[in-house]
C-alpha cells in the first residue's frame, strides 16, 4: 500500500504529491510550521490525509514546545495549522480532536502530555486506513460489474492515510472479483487525476484510462460508464457536497444520462452544523495554477484569473453517500444524522 504519511522519530514523513508521477520523493516535516506549509502547498492533499497531517502537526508542535506557557503555545500551533486550507473540514476535525485530548490531559506531567498527543496522532492515521477499508466494503456492491467507473480528482490512498475513499470503493470492487476499469478526469488546473489517480491505479494494477475534463459528458453518454464515484472535502447536513472543482459539472452530466453518482467519504467529512452547501467556504488559489502548466505560461501576461479550488454539488444530483458506517440516501438530513449517531 502507498504510504501517504507516517510518524517517525525524525518528524512527519509524507510523499510529496507535487512531484508525482515523475518522482517518488518523501519529505520529512521536522516541526509544525513545516507540516502547515506542506498542507498549504499541497505536498499533502485530500481531506482525510489533511486531517491526519493536522493531528500530527499538533503533536510535533507540542513535542517541541517549551514547558512554560504550554497552553498559549498549543493554541498558536492549532491556529497556524487551521489557517492552511479553509474547505476540507477534516483539517478542523483533526485539530479539534487533539484539542479535546489536550484539555483532558492538561493536568498530567508535560512529558506524558506530549507522549499522549503523539500516540493520538498515530491512532488517527491507523483509524483512517480502517475507515477507508470500511467505506470500500459498503461501496463495492454499488459498482456495476463489467462497467467503467468515472472519477474526478484523486480520492485514493494518496488523499488519505491509505486505501482511499472513492478509489477504496474501486479497490474493494476489484477485490470482490468485479471486472471494472476506471476513467480518470485529468482535473484541471492542478491535474490530480492525471498525475495522481492514474499513477496510483497503475501502482495497484487496476486498469485506468485518462481523459480530459471536457470529455466526461461524451463518455457518460456513451453507455460505457456504470457509475461515478468521487470523494468529498465537506458535506453539509442536507447532503450538498463540496469537492474538487469540476465535480458539480460531472454530477449534472451523470444525472442527465441516468448514471448513478456516488460520493465516498468518512463521517469526519460531514459538517452537520451547516444547513447546506451555500455555507461551505470555498478556497481561492493562486492565478499561476491556471496561467501556467508545470512552470510554462499558457495564458498572456496580465490575464485575470478566477481559481476556486472546489465547487458544491447540490444533493439532488447525489445518488448516495458512502461512509464507513453505511450508505446514506435522500433525504440526507435524516440519513446522514442517523449514520453520524452510530457508535
Amino acid at each position: 500500500m502507498i504510504e501517504t504519511i507516517q510518524w517517525t522519530d525524525d518528524g512527519v514523513v509524507m510523499i510529496d504529491q507535487t512531484r508525482l508521477p515523475n518522482e517518488e520523493l518523501y519529505v520529512t516535516c521536522r516541526n509544525y510550521v513545516e507540516v502547515a506549509d506542506a498542507i498549504r502547498t499541497m505536498i499533502i492533499r485530500g481531506a482525510p490525509a489533511i486531517g491526519v497531517a493536522a493531528a500530527m502537526g499538533v503533536a510535533i508542535g507540542a513535542r517541541d514546545a517549551a514547558e512554560e506557557n504550554l497552553d498559549a503555545q498549543f493554541e498558536a500551533i492549532c491556529a497556524e495549522l487551521a489557517s492552511t486550507r479553509p474547505t476540507a473540514v477534516n483539517l478542523f476535525w483533526g485539530i479539534e480532536r487533539m484539542k479535546r485530548l489536550f484539555a483532558e490531559i492538561r493536568h498530567l506531567p508535560v512529558d506524558e502530555i506530549r507522549a499522549r498527543l503523539i500516540e493520538e496522532a498515530k491512532l488517527v492515521r491507523v483509524e483512517d486506513i480502517a475507515i477507508n477499508e470500511a467505506i470500500g466494503r459498503h461501496g463495492a456492491p454499488l459498482v456495476p460489474d463489467g462497467k467503467t467507473v468515472l472519477t474526478h480528482c484523486n480520492a485514493g490512498a494518496l488523499a488519505t492515510a491509505g486505501y482511499g475513499t472513492a478509489l477504496g470503493v474501486v479497490r474493494a470492487a476489484v477485490a470482490a472479483g468485479k471486472d471494472i476499469d476506471v476513467f480518470a478526469d485529468e482535473t484541471r488546473p492542478f491535474l490530480q487525476g492525471a498525475r495522481l489517480t492514474v499513477w496510483e491505479l497503475q501502482h495497484d494494477g487496476i486498469r485506468a484510462t485518462l481523459i480530459t475534463d471536457n470529455m466526461a459528458g461524451h463518455f457518460l453518454k456513451s453507455g460505457r460508464i456504470g457509475c461515478v464515484v468521487v470523494g468529498a472535502d465537506r458535506i453539509a447536513s442536507n447532503g450538498d457536497v463540496a469537492n474538487k472543482i469540476g465535480t458539480y459539472g460531472v454530477a449534472v452530466l451523470a444525472k442527465e444520462n441516468g448514471i448513478p453518482f456516488y460520493v465516498a467519504a468518512p463521517i469526519s467529512t460531514l459538517d452537520l452544523k451547516i444547513p447546506d452547501g451555500d455555507h461551505i467556504p470555498i478556497e481561492q488559489r493562486g492565478a499561476a495554477e491556471v496561467t501556467h502548466v508545470f512552470g510554462t505560461r499558457i495564458a498572456p501576461e496580465g490575464t485575470e484569473v478566477q481559481n476556486p479550488a472546489f465547487d458544491v454539488t447540490p444533493n439532488r444530483y447525489v445518488t448516495a453517500i458512502i461512509t464507513e458506517k453505511g450508505v446514506a440516501r435522500a433525504p440526507y438530513g435524516e440519513s446522514l444524522s442517523e449514520l453520524a449517531a452510530k457508535v
